[in-house]
């Protein structure tokens, strides 16, 4: 019987807390649980707020610049080739980073950024006939055909600096706030990857259950 009025009771608490005070207002100040005179500089601490002023420095500004030429933790790109597409002489590079391995693992994330991030515009085939297309945004010109002499001559650099900053037009805008340099470079190697696809042969194929497969003779 006793546990039966403790679970009542508890039940009744629970009732209360929940469905019991919901829409009343209320005008005095909420309990304080860690009170001042008990824990002294655990609340009222002495802090600026952001964007606030400060007598403190010349400038009457709190928020403070870091110091010059400081690299936020993690951050610093000092390899060229990774995070700019650029050799040390400063010119575009026609080949991957070191650092990438360019194998199957990199293509599927490639073709998986490539869709969420690519495709509405340029077209699963990398055609230029997106889905924005259809809505009469853009053309198969602006929407950047992969399959063109041009961008077939455009080098892997060339191709990373345009998802980093975006075209030279400013039809296509800066990618970089929503790829990594490595997924970029997978996007780059996927883009590589459908070239090759709309270019390829039957002589390609030369895996004789494959070329079963498809009944190429």
């Amino acid at each position: 019987m006793r546990h039966v009025y403790l679970v009542t009771l508890f039940v009744a608490a629970l009732l209360v807390s929940i469905l019991g005070l919901r829409g009343v207002a209320f005008t005095s100040p909420p309990l304080d649980v860690f009170p001042e005179w008990a824990f002294p500089g655990m609340k009222y601490q002495p802090k600026f707020r952001p964007q606030s002023s400060s007598e403190f420095f010349a400038d009457g500004r709190a928020d403070r610049m870091p110091p010059a030429n400081t690299v936020m933790r993690g951050m610093l790109a000092e390899d060229d080739h990774l995070f700019r597409g650029k050799d040390a002489a400063g010119a575009w590079v026609k080949t991957f980073p070191a650092a990438i391995a360019v194998d199957r693992q990199l293509l599927e994330r490639g073709r998986d950024r490539y869709t969420i991030y690519c495709q509405v515009c340029h077209g699963a085939a990398g055609d230029g006939n997106g889905i924005t297309l259809r809505y009469g945004m853009g053309s198969l010109t602006t929407n950047g055909n992969y399959h063109t002499d041009r961008l077939r001559n455009m080098t892997e650099g060339e191709l990373f600096n345009t998802i980093t900053n975006g075209s030279v037009s400013k039809v296509m805008l800066p990618y970089a706030d929503k790829l990594e340099p490595a997924d970029r470079w997978a996007v780059v190697a996927y883009i590589r990857a459908l070239q090759r696809a709309h270019q390829g042969t039957a002589a390609d194929v030369t895996d004789a259950a494959a070329r079963q497969t498809l009944g190429i003779q």
